[in-house]
């Protein structure tokens, strides 16, 4: 822990790396960088995951395999928590959110 509150330290402290005129400018930039890469983590992953899902509904559609049809509801329960995860630290509006998971769990009762 030390070691990454001196690290943070000098990366205010060093501002000439970025464009910022005070060290609350500076903070400003790192905390928006974490949060860019945060973003990117759960949208990414919830891009991911559906197309997984969809994938296996279309097997499932196909095959009418119940094992099938127990792997896309384990894939359709970890979107669900990405999502909601995603909702709580503000990366999906909560009308995106619940849009979603609406059309995810529609595509698999289509498919039953």
């Amino acid at each position: 822990p030390e070691n990454v509150f001196k690290k943070k330290k000098n990366l205010i402290n060093n501002y000439k790396n970025f464009m910022a005129n005070n060290k609350s400018a500076v903070k400003r930039i790192l905390i928006n960088k974490r949060n860019k890469v945060q973003n990117r983590f759960y949208k990414s992953s919830v891009r991911t995951l559906t197309k997984m899902f969809l994938k296996t509904v279309e097997n499932y559609k196909l095959s009418q395999n119940a094992d099938d049809k127990l792997k896309a509801q384990t894939i359709l329960n970890s979107i669900y928590s990405k999502i909601d995860k995603g909702l709580k630290k503000n990366v999906f509006h909560k009308n995106t959110a619940a849009r979603k998971k609406s059309q995810l769990a529609a595509s698999l009762k289509s498919a039953i």
